[in-house]
């Protein structure tokens, strides 16, 4: 059942939401959750997802990418993570990545990456890009329309099916 801000979405499930104004409001309420938790283990935390982008239907779930010196830095922090209610996803999901998730109709994943590596940087350019041109916006929500229809309970297909728009925006040139 979504939460307040239109928030939660089974693992079963892979359907978008329209744009929704509070998802910042939500971001910044579990980042302040996290770093009163977790103090200065966490370098800095960034909203990023499709959720991070202003006017962008998105699956309705709050990506946090966590930067921490390192990756032990996860592991470490397991007992406050799920202290606050999530469950630790792993490393297998997304190469670079240590993931908790939050509920059983997620509504949060927080990313734990190194810190101004390239898991850190190359997320946030994306949304950077994405936020700045709406041209690029659009076609990826079109995109992502199509594919969530395609792959209603298959979210790895889903994903993987994104991968060359994402590369093609993160590398600057200009998708099909």
């Amino acid at each position: 059942m979504p939460n307040r801000f239109g928030l939660g979405l089974l693992s079963t499930e892979n359907r978008l939401a329209d744009a929704n104004a509070g998802w910042p409001r939500a971001f910044a309420i579990e980042a302040d959750r996290i770093k009163a938790a977790l103090g200065e283990a966490v370098i800095a935390i960034e909203h990023y997802g499709s959720t991070a982008i202003p006017g962008l239907a998105a699956k309705p779930i709050i990506d946090l990418l966590v930067g921490v010196a390192d990756l032990s830095v996860a592991e470490a922090s397991r007992p406050a993570m799920l202290a606050l209610g999530y469950d630790e996803r792993g490393w297998d999901a997304v190469p670079g990545h240590h993931i908790f998730g939050r509920g059983e109709a997620r509504t949060h994943h927080a990313h734990f990456v190194a810190h101004d590596s390239d898991y850190w940087r190359r997320p946030l350019l994306f949304r950077d890009r994405l936020r700045t041109d709406q041209r690029l916006r659009a076609e990826y929500e079109s995109l992502k329309r199509g594919l969530a229809a395609e792959h209603p309970n298959n979210r790895p297909a889903y994903t993987m099916a994104k991968g060359d728009f994402v590369l093609r925006v993160i590398e600057g040139s200009t998708p099909a």
